[in-house]
């Protein structure tokens, strides 16, 4: 399962080329999986909106997996860390090899300033997970090959590109970690040829690092919360306590998502509101009106929990998620990647309908960029709206 090359070419690096249609902010437009749950050989294109559809078993959870996968690993994460249940991932039929080794490839591109970045894996799940290979690369060119050469060792034989007298440089690398995120620790960025390897690694980690898993789970939603921060947490536990911080940090915020609860919730809807007497806990409520009483989260029902948490995904960014964004870069220079499992889970087709126009609303200015998996009720709608890419599966 060695990804195919020894390493970097030697040709002379040099600048690269400009290329039309260049996305400003890093992000994955491309997700490639091979021998990976019921993916063979599968790529798919990813826009600012693309929802994954497909009947049960088709593997819309698995691409996500897989993405997850891949920004954990870009963010530091630990290949035990990133794949806690391997074997889950390796196809039911696949055949061992002599050595009773079994795996998986995963990949993504990644486009930015840097123009198209390609990031491949190879990992072996059986008998030992591991990273066997690794490539990142431009068009025509190979930035970084790493290679599994001595099994009984805990590292792979990497190369990456460095220009002038040298051509390549060779060094070993962890085989649990994802090379590409070490690249800026290792490499001087003193020729050309190094140059053009940090901005394309750099291009990908800012991209994996800026992704927040989110699946809303009503039943951890319903109770007070303890004031806190005011990051969102990926299960939206605490949507009380940052409901509290966007009511008094950002108004314009705070508004539109009660816009958006007026579509999405039963009955009349003035606000959002929170109380959080002095020491206590903090408990959110929809302000019914005048004359009417309050209506406190916990009395909602879980179509109506998991609306109002994607929908404040959706109109936030990372300051208020709890993400770690890669902070060398200002926040304007990033694109926030929501990714939702069970997208539409619970909800209605109002509901539905209001978070698609949220998502191309809030996609169609760059900052944030949504990967889904979802119906087929609301794929359909989906198929109907320009802007948004639905892939069948």
């Amino acid at each position: 399962m060695v990804l195919a090359g020894d390493g970097p070419a030697a040709a002379p690096a040099g600048t690269v080329p400009a290329q039309a249609g260049r996305l400003h902010r890093p992000a994955v437009t491309e997700l490639r999986l091979s021998a990976f749950g019921p993916h063979r050989g599968a790529a798919f294109a990813l826009g600012p909106v693309t929802l994954f559809a497909g009947p049960s078993g088709s593997g819309k959870s698995q691409a996500l997996a897989a993405y997850e996968a891949l920004a954990a690993l870009g963010s530091g994460a630990t290949l035990e860390e990133a794949f806690p249940d391997p074997g889950s991932r390796i196809p039911d039929l696949a055949v061992p090899d002599a050595d009773r080794r079994r795996g998986f490839r995963i990949g993504c591109t990644v486009d930015g300033p840097a123009g198209p970045v390609r990031l491949d894996l190879a990992v072996q799940a059986e008998p030992t997970l591991r990273i066997v290979g690794e490539r990142l690369s431009q068009p025509g060119q190979i930035l970084l090959a790493t290679a599994l050469r001595d099994p009984g060792r805990r590292s792979v034989q990497g190369a990456w590109l460095t220009g002038g007298t040298g051509g390549v440089t060779r060094a070993p690398l962890p085989d649990d970690r994802l090379g590409t995120a070490l690249l800026p620790l290792r490499v001087a960025g003193a020729t050309a040829g190094q140059r053009q390897v940090l901005a394309a690694a750099e291009q990908v980690v800012v991209a994996l690092r800026s992704v927040f898993p989110c699946d809303p789970r009503p039943g951890r939603m319903r109770a007070p919360v303890p004031p806190g921060e005011g990051r969102l947490l990926g299960d939206c536990a605490n949507l009380a306590d940052v409901l509290r911080r966007t009511r008094h940090e950002c108004g314009t915020r705070h508004a539109l998502l009660a816009e958006a609860a007026r579509a999405g919730c039963a009955g009349p809807v003035a606000g959002l509101d929170v109380r959080a007497p002095a020491g206590g806990p903090v408990t959110a409520v929809l302000d019914r009106g005048p004359g009417r009483p309050a209506t406190e989260l916990a009395r909602l029902g879980a179509g109506e929990l998991r609306f109002l948490a994607l929908a404040l995904v959706l109109l936030t960014g990372p300051g208020v998620l709890a993400m770690d964004p890669a902070a060398e870069l200002l926040s304007a220079q990033q694109a926030l990647t929501v990714l939702a499992d069970g997208f539409d889970r619970g909800l209605d087709g109002r509901q539905c309908a209001e978070l698609l126009r949220l998502a191309l609303l809030s996609c169609g200015r760059g900052h944030v960029r949504l990967v889904a998996a979802a119906g087929e009720r609301t794929a359909e709608a989906a198929r109907l709206l320009a802007g948004v890419t639905v892939v069948d599966l």
